[in-house]
């Protein structure tokens, strides 16, 4: 796909990438970055997965989504990188500038016709992040297994019986009411939060839970929206032309997508270099 083809966004959201674990669709993730040209990206949340981090698992697919964020960042895209739970060691960096790229906790945009949207990532209405991180991590390493469980399961499905897909994460969310409850309570604290605050839009990420919905409470009422992940709803959200979409990424759509570029077969160590190379292009 040619430079001109790309669909051109006024604003990207991804969050809850996850990079360093198995569970992270860093491939189809490039695909579809390949795919667009946006001019302000803000990544919300647990992009690099620094919880479960190993360096024994960083394959060249998850080195090239920070090659693509660095390649627009060579090209004068503005990217915030809003810090999340399990990337929480950034926080001590909090306005941290290179280029067109900051670390921010949260960032309030004016958008089109006045209008003010807030991003955030949205861990700090976790009780349990806030009360008990043991267990939060303990619960990260047991959904990370889960995914590769149910990877597994999928391919058997697929190759074998000749079967759709199964989400045992998703299953389990929808099923628990607690869960249930849990996500409702938190979108609902999200939009009075912003409602009180006088915003139009509020957008988190954190719950997996890709939504676009208008909520209202005796004050007022606000669009709250979630980009969702790249473990299982492969989502993000775009901002174009004043209107706010879901994208939810179509491997029909994207199979004629030629994202194997020159590099393909470079090993970390020269994608790193690359991208060094692209650093001080900025610096210059």
């Amino acid at each position: 796909m040619t430079e001109g083809k790309r669909r051109k966004l006024d604003i990207l959201v991804l969050s809850d990438i996850h990079l360093g674990t198995y569970g992270c669709h860093a491939r189809e993730l490039l695909c579809y970055l390949k795919s667009v040209k946006p001019r302000t990206v803000i990544l919300n949340g647990d992009i690099i997965d620094i919880w479960q981090f190993s360096k024994s698992y960083w394959p060249q697919s998850h080195m090239k989504i920070v090659k693509q964020l660095m390649s627009w960042m060579s090209k004068g895209v503005k990217i915030y990188y809003v810090t999340g739970n399990h990337d929480e060691m950034l926080r001590k960096f909090q306005g941290f500038k290179m280029a067109s790229f900051t670390i921010v906790n949260k960032v309030v945009l004016d958008l089109d016709g006045g209008k003010k949207a807030w991003f955030f990532h949205g861990d700090v209405f976790d009780v349990t992040m806030q009360h008990s991180k043991w267990l939060a991590r303990l619960g990260a390493v047991g959904y990370d297994g889960l995914i590769l469980i149910n990877r597994f399961t999928n391919f058997i499905l697929e190759k074998i019986f000749d079967k759709g897909k199964l989400s045992f994460s998703k299953r389990i969310k929808n099923s628990v009411k607690s869960a249930v409850k849990f996500i409702n309570n938190f979108e609902q604290t999200a939009a009075d939060i912003g409602i009180s605050n006088q915003y139009d839009y509020v957008i988190c990420g954190h719950i997996h839970q890709p939504e676009i919905r208008e909520i209202s409470n005796s004050q007022g009422r606000i669009l709250y929206l979630n980009s969702g992940d790249w473990i299982e709803n492969l989502s993000a959200l775009e901002y174009i032309n004043q209107e706010w979409t879901l994208y939810k990424y179509d491997q029909d759509e994207m199979k004629h997508m030629i994202v194997h570029e020159y590099d393909e077969d470079l090993d970390n160590k020269k994608l790193f270099e690359m991208m060094v190379a692209e650093f001080d292009l900025m610096q210059h």
